[in-house]
């Protein structure tokens, strides 16, 4: 057994096909790779435990009760006992939180989810942090996101999550699908309600709220790339005018695009990184039916409209896409656009289609002075007809 990237590989048990093994064997997987999201590792005496509860040897209490006495007993102390302790414990909570498949979804849930996950392991498990933050970050070159402020924790927490509550999945495309999803994870991730676990205690939530709403969540995932989860986020929620920085969610989409659509973007952290070397400005689509790579979000765009259809991929949302393509030399009202590309829910439509087709300078209103015009109609950009013409 070889321990790689920061999770143990328990592959034998997911690959020989019995559930109860199979279950076990990839929420312990999961469990131990989110350790690296925090630099953290597990000890042998962890891999040891592990394979003694996927074998059915002990059940998750027992295997928990032996991770904590064998700290409590421990004759020779090493260097890395600490950052071991938090590792072997953390991915022992997590492992019988995973096992349960319940949910509390709510700010209640949220923090309580916080404490079960580090209860023995930090002072504060299960507290809002009282006091602000910053973080220096590799992609961000030492630079901060900047998280929300103390004071109003709860009540973000409040928001979001009613929010979330109270959105439907009715009736709307895989991309409107991912872009909800990464946005609401950016944003619960980005209050940062507390002083530590914060990325940890994120991702066991996002897992259990995609199983209660009937999504086979993949925590293979998970437990191989979580180090690119957590740097996703951060560029989800970085923006810096000076540098020409604006959010970048595209990265997380293309995380959550391979968890919940099965596509295959490489999900390596050098493509995250502010300012990527040649190699590493890419990030491409490893799917066999989809070779063709997306030009990386940071690179700035020519202000002059394109005449190439390569610069279709600087546009990466496929909705965007699709309406240059509808609108093409028409004027449309957005009834009619949302007939054109079969979606039946306005709200989405605007969010995750216009909007961003305006704003990204593609789509302009035949009345701007009048949004709400009785007549308003919305048609291509000199920049937008440029593109259609270049590729259609």
């Amino acid at each position: 057994m070889m321990q790689k990237e920061g999770y143990w590989d328990f592959d034998e048990y997911i690959r020989q096909g019995e559930p109860d093994k199979k279950e076990k064997a990839s929420i312990w997987q999961t469990a131990i790779g989110l350790q690296a999201v925090d630099g953290l590792t597990t000890s042998d005496y962890l891999r040891d435990t592990a394979r003694k509860h996927i074998e059915g040897e002990i059940d998750i209490d027992q295997a928990c009760e032996l991770i904590k006495n064998y700290y409590l007993s421990k004759a020779v102390h090493e260097p890395d006992d600490n950052d071991k302790q938090e590792a072997d414990k953390v991915s022992a909570n997590i492992t019988k939180i995973l096992s349960a498949k319940t949910i509390d979804f709510s700010t209640k849930g949220y923090i309580a989810l916080h404490r079960r996950i580090f209860e023995g392991v930090m002072k504060h498990a299960g507290e809002l942090r009282q006091y602000d933050i910053t973080k220096k970050e590799w992609v961000l070159e030492n630079d901060t996101v900047n998280y929300l402020n103390w004071e109003d924790l709860r009540r973000a927490l409040d928001y979001d999550i009613e929010q979330e509550r109270n959105f439907s999945y009715r009736d709307i495309s895989d991309d409107c699908l991912v872009a909800h999803i990464t946005k609401f994870v950016s944003g619960i991730w980005q209050i940062h309600a507390f002083g530590e676990g914060n990325t940890r205690t994120t991702a066991v939530f996002v897992i259990q709220y995609l199983r209660s709403i009937g999504f086979n969540v993949n925590n293979d995932l998970f437990a191989r790339h979580s180090w690119y989860f957590r740097n996703a986020l951060v560029r989800a929620n970085y923006k810096n005018a000076k540098k020409g920085i604006d959010y970048t969610p595209v990265y997380l989409e293309r995380f959550f695009r391979n968890l919940l659509l099965g596509e295959q973007w490489d999900l390596r952290n050098r493509y995250l990184h502010i300012h990527p070397t040649a190699e590493w400005s890419i990030q491409p689509n490893l799917a066999p039916s989809e070779q063709v790579p997306h030009t990386s979000p940071t690179s700035t765009p020519s202000s002059t409209p394109s005449s190439s259809e390569d610069d279709i991929v600087h546009i990466d949302n496929a909705n965007l896409i699709r309406i240059i393509k509808t609108l093409g030399n028409e004027q449309m009202s957005i009834k009619e656009m949302m007939q054109a590309v079969g979606l039946k829910d306005r709200k989405n439509f605007i969010e995750y289609t216009l909007t961003p087709a305006i704003s990204g300078g593609y789509v302009h209103l035949l009345y701007p002075d009048k949004p709400h015009h009785p007549r308003q109609k919305y048609l291509l950009t000199e920049k937008g007809l440029a593109l259609y013409a270049s590729v259609w």
